[in-house]
């Protein structure tokens, strides 16, 4: 069975302009095989940014992002992302949408026996020649996450993909999506500002903190994968969180100092 991805992020700053403000100062991250990792900070604290880089969708001012060993210069089919937005042509078919990774990759002809497997793994078997303007934002994102591992990644890189959605597709894809990347051993990388999904999905949290981005603190989750919200554990843990998520970046609209490194 493959290994996820090892990622090791080393010294990244960037700023999109060279007299634009600094997005990103000094982050350093590593991230072992199959690992379960979430990027928690507030909007604005450079976390859809350093998701992008380490993609290869944006080339760092400073710094470098290595993947198993291969310094990050490009996107590759290996490690894929999922955006808030599904992202799908809505002139096609669930079908179509699902296979364009492995049609892009030049494996068109083995999508024809993949994708039928893929859609039963995210639950979409049904709906293979539905075109994709007739499904829910949940099945969409579901057709989404089904284009995102036909491809076979070490990586899936995560952007918020369920945040417009309502909270029980929300939780549901959210378990899905830690299942299968155990299954796969595919290395997770979360993004976002909920504190309950980073509890939920990850194994290991980062805080981010903002002006400019920077990582500030990183530590284990150890609930198992059926994971209650209401539970006490799992209330303890992110009531913690949101404390430190507080204290790091308190809310814009009222008084008191940011913690400085």
């Amino acid at each position: 069975m493959k290994n996820g991805a090892h990622v090791e992020i080393e010294s990244v700053s960037h700023r999109y302009s060279p007299r634009g403000p600094l997005i990103l100062e000094d982050v350093n991250l590593k991230i072992e095989p199959g690992e379960q990792i979430a990027l928690v900070g507030r909007s604005g604290c450079g976390k859809s940014t350093l998701l992008q880089i380490t993609a290869g969708m944006v080339r760092p001012r400073s710094g470098s992002v290595w993947i198993d060993g291969r310094e990050v210069t490009r996107p590759s089919s290996k490690w894929n992302m999922m955006f808030q937005k599904p992202s799908l042509y809505p002139w096609m078919n669930v079908n179509q949408n699902a296979a364009l990774g492995m049609k892009f990759a030049g494996a068109s002809e083995l999508a024809k026996e993949r994708i039928p497997e893929l859609l039963e793994l995210v639950q979409m078997s049904e709906y293979g020649d539905r075109n994709v303007q007739l499904l829910s934002g949940g099945q969409q994102q579901r057709v989404a996450l089904a284009r995102s591992i036909a491809t076979d990644p070490e990586l899936l890189l995560l952007d918020e993909p369920f945040s417009s959605l309502d909270v029980l597709t929300r939780r549901n894809l959210q378990r899905d999506v830690v299942q299968i990347a155990q299954d796969r051993q595919i290395t997770l990388v979360i993004v976002t500002h909920d504190t309950e999904e980073a509890v939920s999905m990850a194994d290991r949290i980062v805080l981010m903190a903002p002006d400019p981005g920077r990582l500030i603190r990183s530590f284990e989750i150890d609930l198992g994968l059926e994971r209650d919200p209401r539970s006490p554990e799992f209330k303890k843990i992110q009531d913690a969180l949101l404390a430190d998520l507080t204290a790091v970046a308190p809310d814009p609209m009222t008084e008191g100092p940011r913690i400085r490194d």
